[in-house]
């Protein structure tokens, strides 16, 4: 008579033998799809988008004919094994005909991402830094602030907090390397912190007896040297020249501030009414230096500005030419304008 029990554990080792033998052709075959090449003819690139999963990825691959269908579940399966499906990265990934799946999810993983780059030119103003960001095809851009007295840009950099109610000036210009989809205002607070940082080591570096009273006065000084000159042999004299000014209670007398003043009325040709016109960046009506900054600038103007030269300069003009030609008093002033801009007449 037969055993029931014996019969029994006969199947059950059967089972567990198929079982075994299935498992293992299941991951041979994960094996094979995870170290085989995809179906590349050419370079490709892969963007997985913010929030996107391990699943849509794979489903992306497939949708591109990357991948064949039938190896749709072999790759989840190896995500899962890996345990990393919840690791993957958002971003551009640069494939290529010998590019296999196990090298891609490294990639995923790791966020070997393409990177792309925007440069914040010294010297401009954060409507130009804005402009440049829209403009930028790689960013995410809809949630962009107006302009630097933008309350929600404001409030983004603490800056109301510390007694500012605009962002003008507080963005280091420099080039910025970023991912596809990143939000473009994750750069202006990166450019900002940038610039925190920057200002606060010039400005712990600053020579004795400034008549400036904080770090922001020397960032709005350094503004003005940026937008008076871009030779680097210059900006220290000019920044004496100014702290000269500002030590006798002189008028700064500066023509990039009367044109930040003007904003959109400037048409390009600032003319001799334009200096009379009383408005709170006009150093030419007004003593001291104007109330925000008029540009962001460069590290070397910010030094400039903490370390400006030792001199007894208190005029400079445009020699036309790109330099300037300083002066100690108002009448070699007069004849450096009348040789240089007046054409000796």
């Amino acid at each position: 008579m037969p055993n029931p029990l014996r019969e029994w554990k006969r199947w059950l080792f059967l089972a567990l033998v198929l079982g075994l033998v299935a498992l293992g052709l299941a991951g041979r075959h994960v094996y094979q799809v995870a170290t085989s090449p995809m179906a590349l003819a050419e370079k490709g690139i892969l963007e997985v988008p913010e929030g996107a999963g391990y699943n849509r990825v794979i489903q992306r691959l497939a949708d591109k004919g990357w991948v064949n269908p039938g190896d749709i579940l072999a790759l989840k399966v190896l995500g899962r094994v890996l345990g990393v499906t919840a690791q993957i990265h958002a971003g551009e990934y640069r494939l290529s005909p010998q590019t296999k799946p196990l090298g891609l999810l490294n990639q995923l993983v790791s966020g070997d991402v393409i990177m792309h780059s925007l440069t914040l030119p010294e010297g401009r103003t954060v409507r130009d830094f804005l402009t440049r960001l829209r403009e930028s095809e790689s960013l995410a851009t809809q949630d962009l602030p107006d302009g630097p007295e933008d309350q929600e840009l404001v409030a983004l950099l603490g800056l109301a907090e510390r007694g500012h109610d605009s962002a003008e000036g507080w963005f280091f210009p420099e080039t910025y390397r970023f991912s596809r989809g990143r939000r473009a205002k994750s750069i202006l607070t990166q450019a900002h912190e940038r610039m925190r940082s920057v200002l606060e080591k010039e400005w712990g570096n600053r020579a004795e007896d400034l008549p400036l009273d904080d770090a922001y006065q020397a960032l709005i000084l350094a503004s003005i040297v940026e937008k008076e000159t871009a030779a680097p042999s210059e900006r220290a004299l000019i920044a004496g020249v100014f702290v000269n000014r500002l030590r006798q209670g002189m008028r700064l007398q500066t023509d990039p501030t009367v044109i930040y003043g003007l904003g959109n009325a400037f048409d390009g040709n600032l003319q001799h009414q334009d200096l009379r016109r009383p408005t709170p960046y006009n150093t030419y009506t007004q003593t001291g230096l104007p109330p925000t900054p008029i540009a962001n600038p460069g590290r070397a103007a910010i030094r400039a500005a903490c370390q400006p030269a030792d001199t007894d300069y208190r005029y400079f003009v445009s020699s036309g030419d790109g330099s300037h030609v300083f002066s100690e008093t108002l009448a070699e002033h007069n004849r450096a304008v009348q040789r240089f801009q007046l054409g000796g007449q």
